[in-house]
């Protein structure tokens, strides 16, 4: 069994992930975090590029879903612009929720990866439903205590299984 704080995969940025990364994996969604993951901590800027990124995904046939902690009002502005469903207020680390968002999906967990930016929530979540989980690197460094308390846990969490990439 896996360990339950391991990533599938590291990667820089989210854009990184193509139709080729999934289908290499055998991959067909993708359950998305949304802060520090498709847009900036507390952003309502222009996003153009993850718009575009997700529209080319789905034009691939790939199945998307946001599944985030922000707030129902945040999850709700983001939602339409970048095309696709989801949630605030997730919850997460919760299975309930990660199993949701794959039924949503209509897929099962091994064909969908959880993606997102930090390893007590989205990977977690993910692997503890069988997900394939995708780390990414935060697109800002977030000054709140609670998330610089969890980057230095997680930093000594992806030393232990090796990985040179590590988050800030």
């Amino acid at each position: 069994m896996k360990p339950l704080l391991r990533p599938d995969d590291l990667i820089g940025h989210v854009s990184h992930i193509t139709p080729e990364f999934l289908a290499a994996r055998g991959l067909r969604g993708l359950v998305l975090d949304l802060d520090n993951t498709l847009i900036p901590y507390r952003s309502y800027e222009d996003a153009d590029d993850m718009v575009t990124w997700a529209s080319e995904l789905r034009g691939a046939g790939i199945r998307l879903y946001l599944l985030s902690n922000a707030t129902a009002k945040r999850a709700a502005f983001w939602l339409p612009r970048l095309g696709f469903e989801g949630v605030g207020m997730a919850g997460k680390p919760n299975p309930q929720a990660f199993r949701r968002a794959v039924e949503a999906l209509g897929l099962p967990p091994h064909q969908v990866a959880m993606v997102g930016d930090q390893v007590f929530t989205d990977i977690l979540g993910g692997n503890l439903v069988g997900m394939h989980t995708v780390l990414v690197e935060p697109l800002i460094d977030n000054a709140l205590p609670h998330t610089r308390l969890a980057r230095m846990l997680e930093r000594r969490v992806l030393r232990r299984y090796g990985h040179d990439w590590l988050p800030r």
